[in-house]
């Protein structure tokens, strides 16, 4: 590495080193001036370029080295590199934390699940945000290298990071894990279990003693259960900043938000920037290590786009659902007209965000959702419009659906149709399709459901909390439904604990089998644990999480048995997950990287951010 820090606002560069043969060129930035969409394609921060570093010639495979540094005490680095060809790369962040990286050769590149608008360059893009603010080391395994120009724009976030450094591909090995539950077909449960991963993808699940003696990282888990991670299907992050707000404490559903969309009205960009990273910090804690969130007001000026720069710190993987609404008071919805949106600039940026950020590769951290807030707050042309975009793109819709008697009443009356009928006809069923709550779903409405293979997001604490209904959760599952969870909103949770839900979900599905609601068998603990990771994660369309099996990305949580609240329930350390009061977890791990450890998140500056989120909430509620 280069010696001594650069003065802030400098930028550095190895020295040139000029070899024969083909080359790799790497460009290097500081970031000038703010986020700007008219800039490039994608948003991306404009930068003053340093120089170029050059290093080729590769003819055996072994790993080139290119240093650059650059001294921005209050922003980032931005780097953009162009490769004709990378097998494989990874940073390193040190302390163990480290991000695959590969090459994008289907379209100009991404980095960061962002177009760089570089004009059909190759560029190396990476699944998982790494912020540099003094260095940059690069290593590289190679065929061969070859020079590239042309213009690219650098990509930034505002989270401060540590050095950082790319390396071949790495190895992870955990074991003697008291019970390593896999989740999968036969809901494999393995004693002093582990697992080998390369790459952050899993090779070997097994017996400890099974499983190779080394690795470039080694996690024992003594004393611990090791769940796959597990996978929130509905949220609204912005909403963390309106917890337990009096006037909507003992409101329902439509009360509520006439409550608190004046409040949200007055939301900046900075705020939802704030609110993502802070409920995925506590997501992470509570052992998500994928969460989709369901942004569906933009005020102010705020974007998809700030959500994506607030997820980056926290590294849990991420679906972001581009919401919207169109009808407003002035057409007879519910929401004031400063938040709702013409439906042209609605499908303009929701096509502008998938080209961006969207990230269809197995163990991608980005993925971008299509998403209108839900039948009744935009057009049915709306609808089908957006169904017709998301399909396109080949990515998937999310809406509310059945969530209140009164909904269920309203598109009966309006529509002279039930809520899946109604959503039949608007193209909105199918594999790629998935609701939130359907809690007004009748057993025909199931079946049709199950075949067309649609999926539902149950959310307990919120239906419980807005005295909103039971879900059919065991009708539903008999059916063969795709059924995940949800915490929901923060405003209606009011949290974001995402084992706590599961336990929720097993408890309420208990509460409808009495025999004076709807009788039946209960709900088992490894059944909810299944909704919360299998399940969730085909209704997200996912076939790289939920289980811990071999080809599936490296997501797993660990949770020490070594705690007063489990004292008493080692008998069957799975359940007690579940039947014992939740706590968080003590270990998390996304794509083979830590984001929690010994109950602390790695990558976030918790009381900064605690600070900052109470001082936003508190302008907010005072207008």
């Amino acid at each position: 590495m280069s010696g001594g820090r650069p003065r802030s606002g400098e930028c550095h560069a190895s020295p040139e080193r000029e070899q024969s043969g083909q080359q790799l060129a790497l460009r290097v930035g500081c970031p000038d001036g703010p986020s700007d969409s008219r800039h490039g394609t994608n948003g991306a921060r404009r930068f003053t370029p340093c120089k170029v570093a050059q290093d080729g010639r590769d003819e055996g495979g072994v790993d080139e080295v290119l240093e650059a540094s650059c001294g921005t005490n209050a922003n980032p680095i931005a780097f953009h590199i162009d490769t004709g060809e990378v097998e494989a790369l990874e940073i390193d962040r040190g302390r163990g934390r480290s991000v695959r990286g590969s090459v994008d050769r289907r379209t100009a590149g991404k980095y960061n699940g962002m177009r760089a608008g570089n004009e059909g360059n190759r560029v190396v893009k990476r699944e998982r945000p790494v912020v540099l603010r003094d260095h940059l080391r690069i290593s590289f395994v190679v065929p061969w290298l070859h020079s590239t120009d042309g213009g690219g724009t650098g990509i930034a976030t505002d989270d401060p990071g540590g050095l950082g450094t790319f390396r071949g591909m790495s190895t992870l090995l955990v074991r003697h894990a008291q019970v390593l539950a896999t989740m999968d077909d036969g809901g494999t449960e393995i004693i002093d279990g582990g697992l080998f991963a390369v790459d952050g993808f899993i090779k070997e699940v097994g017996p400890t003693a099974t499983l190779p003696e080394t690795a470039d990282e080694v996690v024992d888990l003594s004393g611990h259960v090791v769940l796959p991670g597990l996978i929130n299907t509905h949220h609204h992050f912005y909403q963390t900043l309106t917890r337990a707000v009096p006037g909507a404490q003992d409101a329902g559903l439509f009360d509520w938000l006439r409550t608190l969309y004046p409040i949200w009205a007055r939301m900046t960009p900075d705020d939802v920037r704030i609110s993502t990273e802070l409920a995925l910090s506590e997501l992470a804690l509570s052992g998500c290590t994928t969460s989709s969130d369901h942004q569906y007001l933009w005020p102010n000026g705020s974007r998809l786009d700030d959500q994506i720069e607030g997820a980056a710190a926290v590294g849990i993987r991420f679906h972001a659902a581009r919401g919207s609404m169109s009808l407003g008071e002035s057409d007879g919805g519910l929401p004031p007209d400063s938040v709702v949106e013409d439906e042209e600039t609605i499908l303009l940026d929701t096509q502008r965000v998938i080209e961006a950020f969207h990230d269809p590769e197995p163990g991608s951290m980005i993925r971008v959702v299509v998403a209108p807030c839900s039948p009744f707050s935009v057009t049915p042309e709306l609808m089908r419009s957006s169904a017709d975009l998301a399909r396109q793109y080949n990515v998937h819709l999310h809406t509310h659906v059945a969530e209140t008697h009164d909904e269920e009443q309203f598109c009966i009356e309006t529509f002279g149709r039930r809520p899946v009928e109604l959503m039949e006809d608007l193209g909105w069923v199918g594999d790629d399709v998935w609701y939130a709550h359907g809690i007004y779903i009748n057993d025909d409405e199931i079946l049709r459901l199950a075949t067309s293979e649609t999926g539902v997001a149950h959310c307990p604490s919120s239906n419980m909390r807005l005295a909103s209904g039971i879900a059919p959760v065991r009708r539903y599952l008999a059916a063969g439904v795709r059924l995940g969870l949800g915490v929901d909103g923060s405003a209606s949770n009011d949290g974001s604990h995402l084992l706590a839900e599961a336990r929720q979900a097993m408890l309420l599905a208990r509460l409808a089998a009495a025999p004076s609601i709807e009788g039946g068998r209960l709900l088992t603990a490894r059944e909810a644990l299944r909704i919360a990771t299998r399940g969730s994660a085909a209704v997200l369309g996912r076939d790289d999480v939920g289980s811990l099996e071999p080809g599936k990305a490296a997501d797993f949580i660990a949770i020490s048995l070594d705690r007063l609240e489990y004292a008493g329930a080692l008998h069957d350390p799975v359940a007690a997950v579940l039947f014992v009061a939740p706590t968080g977890v003590d270990d998390s791990f996304v794509q083979g990287r830590p984001v929690v450890r010994s109950r602390e998140l790695v990558d976030v500056d918790l009381p900064r951010l605690i600070a900052k989120q109470n001082t936003a909430a508190e302008r907010l509620l005072v207008g």
